[in-house]
């Protein structure tokens, strides 16, 4: 197990809530999965490895292990985000062992930077499939509870619908953005139910094994995943006004609660983070409303 990380500001207390993270075996959304169980909340880890591999370490039962360890009760589901019978399962097994979800993080995610020249329509579907395809049917099998319960909160992990991040990677954007685009919408049609809706994207390269394995940059380019955990529960202590239907940035969810060092998120000390979005004040803009 990593070492324990604290965020930088007091975290909400999570205690009795369930949170199922999609893509949670590794990277991002394990980081996301132990941050909350660190705040009280019970996980459900979804995700294709049940064994981990030299390319890709880690697996839903060495997460679910590490919930364990923090005493917090976890619930590890093998599913592939393309089917909706897995999908359909995955969301009964968590009601049958905890009787309900009060957070969703779309997680789960398929990358391939490539041209619309260079890009195979098996690559394309399987994007469309895992990104925009498994967070809708998700999102659809889970909010109806929660606005029955007067409460919960789901985040795509995807970008702002910025035009200049396309270029050299339109097939991942396109499939990114309708995430983005579902958390908009869901945010309008939740309003004053007590269940919010978001999206959330990290302003620079994140370490985690899809920046690893496809080459895009190294430790200097990166911050910790710890970034993401961070915002996600600095979005639990924000105001409905300040997250629903929005599309966030990791380092102005944290500049909201007022943590402006950043350095803490380096992987290097010295290192100069690639940056992905948030040129020329976009995200400002798209913060403000």
């Amino acid at each position: 197990m990593s070492a324990i990380h604290e965020p930088p500001f007091s975290a909400p207390d999570l205690s009795g809530q369930i949170a199922l993270i999609t893509g949670a075996s590794r990277g991002i959304g394990r980081n996301i999965a132990l941050s909350l169980a660190r705040a009280g909340a019970d996980i459900v880890i979804a995700a294709k490895s049940e064994r981990g591999r030299e390319s890709l370490p880690g697996s839903i039962h060495e997460t679910a292990s590490e919930v364990e360890k923090l005493g917090r009760r976890a619930l590890a589901v093998k599913t592939d985000v393309r089917s909706q019978q897995d999908l359909e399962q995955l969301v009964a097994a968590a009601k049958d062992t905890f009787g309900g979800i009060d957070i969703l993080i779309n997680n789960a995610g398929a990358l391939w930077w490539k041209p619309v020249v260079d890009t195979p329509p098996k690559r394309f579907d399987l994007m469309m499939d895992v990104n925009v395809r498994g967070a809708f049917l998700l999102s659809h099998l889970v909010v109806g509870d929660m606005v029955a319960r007067g409460r919960g909160l789901v985040v795509q992990m995807s970008p702002p619908l910025d035009r200049s991040m396309m270029r050299g990677k339109t097939g991942y954007c396109i499939s990114k953005f309708g995430m983005s685009l579902l958390a908009m919408g869901l945010g309008d049609e939740v309003q004053g139910s007590g269940v919010h809706s978001c999206a959330l994207w990290p302003a620079t390269a994140i370490e985690s094994q899809a920046t690893i394995n496809h080459g895009l940059g190294g430790p200097k380019d990166w911050r910790k995943a710890d970034i993401l955990a961070d915002a996600v529960l600095g979005i639990l202590s924000l105001p409905e006004e300040k997250v629903q239907g929005r599309c966030l940035i990791d380092e102005e969810v944290l500049e909201e609660l007022g943590v402006d060092d950043l350095t803490r998120y380096l992987c290097e000390e010295d290192g100069k983070p690639l940056r992905i979005v948030g040129r020329d004040g976009v995200q400002s803009k798209l913060w403000q409303g």
